[in-house]
């Protein structure tokens, strides 16, 4: 390839700011040099725009430059030369069709030959007696030797290189795509961009202002340190400064919604007069922890001021969300609205309106249940003003038949288990009611900010003194036979155990290989071997095939222990309350997210007695190993939640689509807390002039 060239970009003068943004938003094809042939590789790395291109950042950096003398080079680590050509030549064979080009480069302590098979016209490129710096790794050593090394011709003096003798960018590619064509090319896209300047915009549907006084550097030294850092704490800095900017846009957006929320809706006074609350906590039959009772005064206040409540309630598995929630409930039904709580499963929501009735009925209040197989919902009576009533469902609350009036309070269960929208279409069933979501998965603090920025947050992190005692461990395939003993001698005492697998039948299919199955267990199989196994024992089977009547007989059967073992899939992940279980066995546990066993170890340890998950795996990754490691060494869900998004990174946590969160090219949300705190200030901070920055962002 020929040496790159600078070139100089138009002067400031060139165009204005729309312009500039013009040309970003602008084809690639624009730029000098992209042709059809390359634009099309450039799109497979989601490259149409210049944009695109300025927010292709590397994703490693070389230092070229400490120069070695050639006869220190070796065969294991890259490195950079300088010496003169003190010859060259092209030699052609098998009749023309294959050539090699060669140039011998001295440097006064060994010669290093340079080759380029099949490139004939890198012969035009070089000149005996030239100065170069190469750049790459010996493939021979006698002579010493470099195949398709990256070059650079010294001229008249001057320093001002893309590939050697600097820290060179290393960029994602595709087939067909030059490292050493995407570098100049972007070299030169920048210093257009210089020239031109514009708006970028850092992510989808954004081009907000940042308020330049307090954020250095400018948007364009950020870009340029990425791309061509002086120094590696200059990259950091760079990448740093357009990670802010992806943070600021998207809080910038939530502050936006927010605030236009806030200006068109008028909060249901709902603060209640405890009619209903203390006969309810004086029959609950046991006390609420200081973590319930300081997130109960956070509610209060949201329900009896002048806004809609709009409250995210982390907490884990069994810090008591569900007593929180019935409580939130009672404000509301004192204050003579409605209340509603949907769950994402048939089961859960059984067994919430199971617990519901036994706690509210004595009360007066009627409690009713409508899923996408049971319905005990009926009109409330036409003649005066019929008392208040919690609904409790699945999203068939959600369906346009399913009539909810006056209501004042929506308690949604499992969030990260629904949408955004799907949470939207139940809130505007009532005139902007009060918004409760929870979630027994803690979402790490970065994520929380991130996809709940227009909620405010309520964490309890105190768990109730009555919750048993679970121990984990993690046990290879071949002890197995040990751990089923074990089961059967918790079983005799009167317990009763889970075991999970990640599938409901084999599949010839699957990639893992090892036959039907892939090398993964099934419930459908693995149940009826369980069954001879753990004879006399009764062994249930749990699934997402079953229809819902089927579900529910199961599980009353487990929690009445006329089922000792509960076959199942995930399906039990969230929700399923039965005290005497105190044995977990999941196998083949490294197929499952750190979060995801953390929710199932959860429904283990609900009663006084001491429980055990054990964790079957013949992980052969070190990351594998390691993140299951973290469930033997730590119960905290929130630790967990960090460590299981620092391996898996939010996109593989959560689910792109399901979470929402946009393709983020500098922001890293497993280590960039700090900057997302910074975001969301400065987002507050800016609120009040968002209409302005939306209609007419500034120039950077």
């Amino acid at each position: 390839m020929p040496p790159a060239q600078s070139q100089k970009g138009p002067s400031n003068s060139a165009g204005t700011a729309a312009g500039g943004s013009s040309w970003l938003r602008g084809r690639v094809t624009s730029l000098r040099g992209v042709g059809a042939t390359r634009a099309e590789q450039l799109a497979r790395l989601g490259i149409v725009s210049v944009q695109d291109l300025l927010l292709h950042g590397p994703r490693r950096y070389e230092d070229r430059r400490h120069f070695k003398k050639i006869a220190e080079l070796d065969a294991e680590t890259p490195a950079t030369v300088r010496g003169a050509i003190v010859a060259q030549g092209l030699k052609r064979f098998r009749g023309g069709m294959k050539s090699v080009f060669e140039m011998i480069v001295d440097d006064g302590s060994a010669r290093l030959h340079c080759r380029w098979w099949n490139l004939p016209f890198m012969e035009s490129y070089f000149h005996v007696g030239d100065e170069v710096f190469v750049f790459g790794k010996l493939t021979d050593a006698k002579p010493r030797t470099m195949d398709h090394p990256e070059t650079e011709v010294v001229e008249g003096g001057a320093e001002d290189f893309i590939h050697v003798a600097r820290i060179a960018p290393v960029y994602p590619l595709t087939e067909g795509l030059p490292q050493r064509w995407l570098r100049g090319t972007i070299w030169r896209a920048l210093e257009t961009f210089k020239g031109r300047g514009g708006v970028l915009q850092v992510i989808k549907g954004a081009a907000m202002p940042m308020a330049a006084a307090e954020v250095e550097p400018p948007i364009f030294n950020a870009l340029r340190m990425v791309h061509f850092p002086e120094s590696p704490s200059d990259a950091e800095a760079g990448r740093q400064r357009l990670a802010l900017e992806e943070f600021l846009a998207l809080q910038l957006q939530l502050q936006w919604r927010r605030k236009r929320f806030e200006a068109s809706a008028k909060g249901l006074p709902c603060g209640g007069n405890n009619r209903l609350m203390k006969p309810f906590l004086a029959r609950l039959g046991f006390k609420l922890t200081g973590a319930q009772t300081g997130v109960l005064r956070e509610i209060r206040a949201d329900m009896g001021g002048g806004r809609p409540m709009r409250r995210l309630l982390q907490g884990d598995v069994g810090s008591g969300k569900t007593a929180v929630a019935a409580c939130s409930a009672l404000m509301a039904l004192e204050s003579g609205l409605n209340a509603a709580l949907m769950a994402p499963t048939e089961i859960l929501a059984g067994q919430h309106f199971e617990n519901f009735k036994r706690w509210f009925e004595p009360l007066g209040v009627t409690v009713r249940l409508q899923t996408g197989h049971r319905k005990t919902m009926e009109k409330p009576a036409a003649a005066g003003r019929p008392a208040p009533v919690l609904f409790v469902g699945t999203h068939a609350l959600l369906s346009e038949n399913s009539d909810l009036p006056r209501l004042g309070l929506v308690v949604i269960d499992e969030q990260h288990r629904f949408g955004v929208a799907q949470r939207e279409r139940l809130v505007r069933k009532g005139n902007y009611p009060h918004l409760l979501v929870m979630t027994a998965t803690p979402i790490p603090r970065t994520l929380g900010l991130t996809l709940y920025g227009d909620l405010d947050v309520s964490v309890l992190g105190e768990m109730p003194p009555r919750r048993g005692r679970v121990k984990t461990f993690v046990r290879a395939t071949a002890q197995l036979p040990k751990v089923l003993e074990f089961i059967r001698e918790k079983i005799a005492a009167g317990r009763q155990a889970y075991i999970v697998y990640p599938r409901i039948e084999g599949d010839w299919e699957s990639p893992n290989g090892g036959g039907r199955g892939g090398g993964l267990k099934a419930v459908l199989t693995e149940a009826e071997r369980l069954r001879k196994v753990l004879a006399p024992y009764r062994v249930g089977l749990m699934h997402g095939r079953l229809k819902g009547a089927e579900k529910e007989g199961i599980m009353a059967d487990f929690r009445a222990n006329n089922i000792q073992v509960l076959v199942a899939t995930t399906l039990i992940e969230v929700g399923v309350d039965a005290p005497n279980a105190t044995v977990l066995l999941v196998e083949n546990a490294e197929q499952f997210g750190l979060a995801q066993l953390h929710q199932l170890r959860g429904r283990i340890g609900r009663g006084d007695d001491e429980s055990f998950c054990i964790l079957i795996s013949e992980a052969r990754s070190a990351e594998a190993r390691q993140r299951l490691r973290i469930l033997e060494g730590t119960h905290d869900g929130f630790e967990i939640a960090e460590a299981d998004l620092a391996l898996r990174g939010p996109g593989e946590l959560l689910g792109r689509e399901q979470s929402g969160l946009p393709d983020f090219h500098f922001g890293n949300l497993a280590r960039d807390a700090a900057l997302v705190r910074r975001a969301r200030e400065l987002a507050i901070r800016m609120a009040d002039d968002l209409p302005q920055a939306v209609a007419a962002p500034a120039r950077r």
